[in-house]
Parts: structure tokens; sequence; C-alpha cells
């Protein structure tokens, strides 16, 4: 994104200090804007099942805290989520059979212990699952 400033930043013609002030910039920059989509806070209902069960029924219905074009965050009191686990989700779900349900294949890919006991946990959508009816 910044290759064409890293070639004036190493260049002789480069004014004083610019090297320590693009290096900030690119730095911070980074730092700031690291997803690629803007997240927006808004409540949907969500259906979440582990692709791969252990044996113990985990399916899950919720809301989402947030959601963005690649994935979407939601609080959970459950604690059998791990990082890498894939997930079956339903987004945004409304009862079985739904016309307007769409489904993804997901992947955990944070989990944040809160301070009410509760975990948030991160999903990360890698792919649609079928095609909509």
């Amino acid at each position: 994104m910044y290759e064409h400033l890293s070639n004036l930043s190493n260049s002789a013609a480069a004014p004083c200090g610019f090297n320590w002030w693009f290096d900030f910039l690119v730095t911070s920059t980074v730092r700031t804007y690291h997803r690629r989509s803007r997240r927006i806070t808004v409540r949907l209902p969500v259906r979440i099942c582990p692709s791969f069960p252990r044996g113990e029924l985990l399916d899950e219905i919720t809301n989402t805290t947030n959601v963005a074009s690649e994935g979407f965050y939601f609080l959970t009191e459950r604690d059998h989520y791990e990082e890498g686990m894939r997930l079956l989700v339903t987004l945004p779900y409304h009862r079985p059979g739904d016309r307007r349900d769409r489904e993804y294949l997901a992947q955990v890919v944070r989990i944040e212990l809160l301070d009410d006991g509760k975990r948030g946990v991160a999903g990360e959508l890698l792919s649609s699952v079928g095609s909509p009816q």
C-alpha cells in the first residue's frame, strides 16, 4: 500500500528527517487500521455449531455484538470454544429452514475472558456453505 513512499524514504533525495516520519506514519497507520473492513455494532441472531463436535451437543443460538464483512463477535457463557476451532454459522438466523438464513464455515480467531465470567469470541468467516435458496 505504501510502496511508492518507501522508495522515497530510502532515496538520497528524501528530505531531512523524512525517514523517521515515514516509519512512524506507516507503523501508526498499520496498527490503527489492521482490519480489512470496518466493524459495525449490531445485534443479529446467529446460530453456531462446531463443524466437528466432540460428542457433546454444542449448538448455540445467540446474538452478535458486532459484525464485519469477514467476521463477527459474540458473547457466550460456554467454555468449549478454542482458537482455530471450525464452526458452522448461520448468520443471520431466523428459524430452521428460513430462506433468509445464510450458512458459513467460520473459524474462531480470538477468545477474550471478560470480567463478568462471559467470553467474547471473534470468528472469521471463511466461506459460504451451499447456495442461497
